[in-house]
Formats: structure tokens, sequence, C-alpha cells
């Protein structure tokens, strides 16, 4: 991955950036038949089901058992069902996704030397589908794992402050910021801020990590501040402040500007009970279709390093959730050098539940999140070369679930302090921001401009899926490097010039999509599904056997949103005559 001195590896430096503080979480998934309900003192079952094993596991090493994320389950279960109201079983096997049931999550609240003997005690249990020890969260930002001898280049921004003052009047450091030019070098964002609401306007982003500093004299402007309690920890705070500077650097004369610097920027912190899920559901619960959600976390797979974490159960459930709700996910995909597609993650975890499936085998399970890799910048800047444009860094995890790129290197803006420093943080800039984590922020940065513009049109924003499908179908293509060939995907890197016309086109048409006949006075109903969700349909029953004299037919449409891609229309349609009617139902598509 990088190079050694010697034939052998460097021993670390000390650095307060290379390390960063985070914790375990057990996490336990009861079966739904179980019916649990987590009190103060013990878990009861509304099925009566015996809980006395599991009540006597917790006492043991005085654990105790929460609703994962934070709502008493009757009201984790009414914000699902929510979503879920108007499926039918008539059209549950044309949905390929699934609604997650977040009220059968619980945090088992333990000492961490207790939790992996207590996951396998757990996961035996009736009442239990799965219980399982998610990793100690880290930032995209590849800070070497325990298990990995470290070598030199294998952390990422490790900067440390400089110690010379700031300058009266910091600099405009705009010209430094390469990735905000025209493709392919960039992702042409000054072509967005021509167009009314190009800047992010009424767009709403919260980013889920561990902190930030929102007092930067940068952050000041459209921050939202954070929800739950950050850490104290300054690594974590730097690369908060770092991918906030890259998506929402105030609109002035000093500093970095964000890409979509009109959008409202939050965080939402894993360090509250629930961890990176629980930050999930929260942000999730905060925003409305079309917002955004970023994902600045990875997770250490037992075999494989660093790995996307949707890979997690509960993670995925989050995700689901959000998703669900019409939320664009972007999540990084990890700078473990993997492949996501090795067989490899086929093999759930022991304590997962039976129900698992690989996320990242879209065929078999999909989250809906938008995967990020790093991708090289232009050889050059600030000096520096990195192999080709475009090209696979050789830290980022590749495989066909990662949908799109952005630079992985030599990233500036706000934090860490090696471009500009001093003795206040407030004042601190970096112009190496780098991996999956400085990557992610810019294809955020991106949608966040796209939703703007939707917006500011009277559009309706992207969906997730939408999102998703544009960032594949555009762009500047992957460039091969020695011994990283395009094959191993990242994917494009976002160009606003190419994406913000495909968002904003349209088409029109019309055509017959079933036929039939309704019975004398008689009511029947047809379905037909797979309707991409941002369409604009109008539906019209006409008879097609003659009868005058007055109305043959009326009719009604519902709709179901089957999932974030599709949607479900039902029409009904009466027969108001003593005859039989035959009719077509005719669709008129107005835009897409």
């Amino acid at each position: 991955m990088s190079a050694k001195t010697n034939g052998q590896p460097k021993p670390r430096a000390d650095n307060r950036n290379t390390r960063f503080p985070s914790r375990r979480v057990l996490v336990a998934i009861a079966k739904p038949e179980a019916a649990l309900r987590a009190g103060t003192a013990s878990v009861s079952s509304l099925a009566d089901m015996d809980v006395a094993s599991l009540n006597r596991t917790l006492e043991k090493t005085g654990a105790h058992l929460r609703p994962l994320f934070g709502k008493s389950e009757e009201r984790m279960q009414a914000s699902v069902a929510s979503l879920a109201a108007g499926r039918t079983a008539e059209t549950t096997s044309e949905m390929p996704d699934e609604m997650p049931n977040l009220h059968l999550y619980y945090q088992v609240e333990a000492p961490d030397e207790a939790l992996d003997d207590l996951a396998k005690q757990l996961a035996g249990l009736p009442t239990m589908a799965g219980a399982y020890v998610t990793p100690a969260p880290q930032p995209a930002a590849g800070a070497t794992l325990e298990a990995v001898p470290f070598e030199e280049g294998d952390d990422l921004n490790v900067m440390a402050a400089s110690p010379e003052a700031a300058p009266p009047v910091t600099p405009d450091f705009t010209a430094r910021q390469g990735y905000l030019g025209p493709a392919p070098g960039g992702i042409d964002a000054p072509y967005a801020w021509t167009l009314a609401g190009g800047r992010g306007t009424n767009v709403q982003i919260i980013d889920c990590e561990g902190a930030w500093r929102f007092t930067h004299e940068d952050l000041i402007q459209n921050q939202g501040g954070v929800i739950g309690t950050q850490t104290t920890d300054i690594g974590w705070r730097n690369h908060g402040t770092a991918v906030a500077g890259e998506i929402g650097g105030d609109l002035n004369t000093i500093g970095v500007t964000g890409i979509c610097a009109a959008a409202t920027i939050r965080g939402s912190s894993i360090f509250d009970a629930g961890g990176l899920p629980g930050a999930i559901v929260a942000a999730a619960d905060r925003l409305r279709p079309g917002d955004i959600i970023l994902l600045e976390v990875q997770y250490g797979h037992p075999t494989r390093g660093w790995t996307s974490v949707e890979w997690w159960p509960a993670d995925f459930a989050a995700i689901r959730y959000a998703v669900n709700r019409g939320i664009i996910v972007v999540e990084a995909a990890g700078n473990g050098n993997n492949n996501l597609d090795d067989p490899v993650y086929n093999t759930a975890l022991a304590g997962f539940p039976a129900d698992w499936r690989n996320p990242f085998n879209r065929n078999l399970r999909d989250s809906g999140a938008v995967l990020v890799g790093a991708g090289a910048p232009p050889p050059g800047t600030h000096g520096r070369n990195w192999g080709p444009d475009r090209s696979r860094l050789d830290f980022s995890n590749y495989g066909s679930a990662v949908d799109v790129q952005g630079w992985g290197r030599e990233v500036t803006t706000a934090g860490y302090g090696d471009l500009q420093g001093g003795t206040s943080e407030d004042l601190w800039y970096t112009d190496t921001f780098s991996g999956t984590s400085s990557a992610s922020p810019i294809v955020v940065g991106a949608l966040g401009c796209v939703q703007g513009v939707l917006r500011a049109a009277g559009r309706i924003p992207l969906t997730p899926s939408r999102a998703r499908q544009l960032l594949r179908a555009s762009g500047s293509p992957q460039q091969d490097a020695p011994g990283r060939p395009r094959t191993e995907r990242i994917g494009n890197r976002p160009n606003l010039r190419q994406l913000i016309p495909l968002a904003l086109q349209t088409g029109e048409w019309v055509g017959v999509q079933f036929t039939g006949i309704v019975p004398a006075n008689a009511t029947q109903r047809w379905f037909t599904f797979n309707w991409p969700a941002h369409w604009h349909v109008v539906w019209t029953v006409v008879p097609t056997n003659p009868r005058p004299g007055g109305p043959q037919v009326s009719w009604s449409v519902q709709v179901e949103r089957a999932n974030d891609q599709f949607v479900t229309y039902w029409i009904s349609i009466t027969n108001v005559t003593p005859e039989p009617v035959n009719i077509e139902g005719r669709y008129a598509v107005l835009g897409w």
C-alpha cells in the first residue's frame, strides 16, 4: 500500500491525529415474535415468551438492554409504519427493498471487556435473532488498524498545526481548491453557481461522525450546530471541520469556499447512545425528502480491514430507514484497499441475523446509499503527483457497488492547521485533507448544488435512487493507474455541467398500460408497478365499446410509494351501466 524503508516498516510517529477515541457497541436484535420491551430494571415480553434466561444473562454482567435508536419500541415501530403505509401483500413481491424493523434493535450497555462473551450468550437465546459487537468507528481517513503493521504513509490526515501565527486577515485559498474547477479535473462548481439555487439554497445536509468546530471563522453563516454530544478529541474535531469546510465553507473573501455554501450543514454525533446507527436515524428524523446525510465513518472487518459501514446489520437498517424517507445517504467506501466484491463479504459474522445478506451485492440487498471511492487529483496539484487524474488511490476500497469518486488527496479546506496554523483552531486550514473522507464531501456538495437548482425551479428533488443513477450516468471517467486499473471500480468524478442538465431533463409521452372488462354495475381494481418515482403520470380510463346516452365508467387513482425507486398506481374502475364494459387504462407522462 505504501513504501517501506529498507524493506522494514517504519515506527509510528506520535501524532495527536493518528488515533481517534471511539467505542464498540453490542447490538442485540430481537425476534419479532418475542415482542420485547426493555424496562429500566428488566426486559419483558408482550407475547409472554420466557425472558428469564435473557434477564439472567444481563444481570450476571450488570448489563442493561435499551432500544438502539433511542425511542421506545412503540414509537420506533410507529415511525417505520408511517413509511410503510399502503403496502400490501399483493405488491410486496415486487419490492426489492425492505422496511427495517428498527424497534427490534437494542444496545447492550456493559463494560467493553464483557461485550464479546455477552454477544455470544445473547445470540443463543430463543428471544434473539442475533447479537454482535460493532467495531469501534473511525473516520474514513485511514487510521491504521491495530492488527496491521504500520508503514510510512498508511495513516492519512495526521497533519500537525503550524506553530506560525496566523496573519491578521486569512488569505483567500479558493485558488488552491482545484476540486471546484472545470471538469475533468474538478466538478465545475462555478457552473452550478451561475444557476438559481446552485449553491445549495434550501438544502439541508447532516454529517454523521465525531466532532466539528462550528466556531471556525469560515463556518459561521449556514451551520445548524450539532445533534447530540460531540467528543472533545481534536482528531475527530479537525476531521469534521474539514468535511464541513468542503461542503459549506462560507461565501466570503477569506479561506475556502464551500461547494454548496448556501446549504445548511449540521453534525450528528456518533458519541451519543446508539453510535452511528443512532446518529443516522436522529439525522433522518430532522430532514425532508431530497436532503442529504453524509456518513464519514468506517469499521474494521476482521480479515479485510477498513470497510463501508453498511455491511453491519444495524447500520444497514438505519441507512435504509433514511433512504425510505427520501433522504440521500452518501457513504464513504472506506480506506482498506479492499475489493468489496470479494466473496469474503458474503460470509456473515457470528451473531448476524439469519436473514442478513451482503449489501455489496446489490442483487441481494441494497441499502440505497451512494458509495464514494477516492480518486487521484490531477498530477501537479500542490506540486505533488499521486498518479493519473481520477485513478483509484492505493488505499481506496473499490468494487461494483462503489458509485462515484471524489478527490482523495490534496483537498484544501478548514481544519488541521498545516496550511494556516497558529494558536486558534478557528483560523486553521489545510490543503492535504485526504481519504474517502475528503472524497465523500465533494459528492455531497455536488448533490447539494443539484438539489438547490431543482428546488429553485419548483421541481421535485432527486430521490436517492435517481441521484445514484445520474451520478453513474455522468461525470469524468475513472482512469487507469499502474497496478490499479479502472476495472477496480470507484466510478466517475461528478461533473455539474453534465449532472444538472440531466436532473432537469424532462420528457412526455402517452400510451395504453392495460385493458380489461368491468362487469355490469361492478368495481374492479388494477395495479401497475415499477413506475419511476420521479415521473409525473396522469391516468385516464376510456371505454372501448360504444354506448351513447351517458357515462359508462368512473375511476379513482391511489398511489403507493413502493420503494425509493418506484411507485405503484392502484386504479379502481366502476362500471355505472347495467352492461359489461371494455376499458383501456391510458397513461400520460407529463415530465420525468
